[in-house]
């Protein structure tokens, strides 16, 4: 069984799929792993580190060559992993509804494609959920990116020249990456407030001391959707939402936005009208921007400025972290693979619960009902 670990191609993409660690728990199950030259400088990683672990260092063509699993952070273009096995496995976050080209040529290839962001929301995957891991990072980031733009402090200050009021800063979207943006903003100083369209969520926002702010007039709250995700409201409740929020945008310092819908759009949750009544020097971090954007006007890759109030667009913000988001990308994979590791073939051996849900290509076609 060889696995390789491949460096990333991507424009700004930091990360890599495997750790020193990871090497040496995979090797440690029998496996022979192969790791690209410079795959993990990016992360603060040294070729050596592989290496003392038992990895095999080399160029690209000879660490894919009769690979059986290949890891990647995103999915690696065909036309570089040519000569992995017949079969082999691609184990990465591949962006199916995006890239879907490159999942058909996968498919066209002979490899069996697995996409680790489709993996279910359920207890024993938890350790596997790269969605998770990394959003949890990028909630943090984007608290430590809207301190960066902003102009003033975050905590109140009481000094011989007076007080300064703390921040007021507004989380909406309240999976993974809020309530992360929620704990880092109240370790800061600020007044935290949240929202969300899913019920269960107001009790974890007031459990981290922030104040949850949920529409009142429109009985039940219908985002729940499948697998804890959220999912498209009604036209009553859209209406409503977006009134108590213009009332409250205009009182915050900062305004942080999650929200997702999987293989849809990402929520438009902030008009330019809404952007027009804030504060001048304030600060929108779109999370979302590339699905789409929660903000009109956020551009992806880019911090604008409209009405006065910056609008803060980073690409891939995990890969901002890389050292850190690598650790837990790397043992998301490494817990994947080695929950389903059989001794007897050397190799994982997947169930149909949690198979079935990520395996996008097999056999030389497309079988993830999600894409068909």
């Amino acid at each position: 069984m060889k696995i390789a670990i491949i460096k990333e191609l991507a424009e700004g993409e930091r990360r890599v799929a495997g750790t020193p660690e990871t090497v040496k728990k995979f090797v440690g199950l029998g496996a022979d792993v192969a790791v690209e030259s410079g795959a993990g400088l990016s992360a603060s990683i040294a070729d050596a580190d592989y290496a003392a672990m038992g990895a095999t260092l080399g160029d690209r063509a000879a660490t894919v060559a009769g690979a059986d699993i290949i890891l990647g952070v995103q999915g690696p273009d065909v036309a570089s992993i040519t000569g992995a096995k017949p079969g082999a496995w691609v184990v990465a976050g591949l962006n199916p509804f995006v890239e879907r080209a490159r999942v058909d040529a996968y498919a066209a290839a002979g490899y069996e494609a697995l996409a680790m962001e489709f993996m279910p929301r359920i207890t024993r995957a938890q350790s596997m959920d790269i969605l998770s891991s990394q959003s949890n990072l990028a909630g943090y980031k984007a608290v430590l990116d809207a301190a960066y733009e902003y102009g003033r402090a975050f905590p109140m200050m009481m000094t011989a020249a007076g007080t300064i009021s703390p921040a007021k800063a507004f989380i909406m979207g309240v999976g993974v990456a809020g309530l992360q943006a929620i704990a880092t903003a109240k370790r800061l100083g600020a007044q935290v407030s949240a929202t969300d369209v899913r019920s269960a969520t107001k009790e974890q926002i007031e459990s981290l001391g922030a104040k949850a702010v949920f529409v009142e007039s429109v009985a039940g709250i219908e985002g729940e959707g499948t697998g804890g995700y959220a999912t498209e409201m009604s036209e009553d409740y859209q209406k409503a939402q977006a009134e108590l929020v213009s009332s409250h945008i205009a009182k915050q310092d900062i305004v942080i936005t999650t929200a997702l819908i999987p293989g849809k759009p990402a929520p438009r949750l902030i008009t330019d009208a809404q952007i027009a009544t804030m504060k001048p020097g304030s600060v929108i971090v779109d999370l979302a921007v590339e699905q789409g954007g929660n903000v009109e006007g956020a551009v992806l890759g880019q911090v604008v400025e409209r009405h006065g109030v910056k609008i803060v667009g980073h690409k891939n913000v995990p890969s901002r972290l890389a050292t850190d988001a690598s650790a837990l990308f790397a043992r998301n994979l490494y817990n994947f693979l080695s929950a389903f590791w059989n001794k007897e073939q050397n190799a994982p051996v997947l169930d149909e619960e949690i198979g079935n849900a990520i395996r996008v290509t097999q056999g030389g076609k497309v079988v993830s009902e999600r894409l068909l």
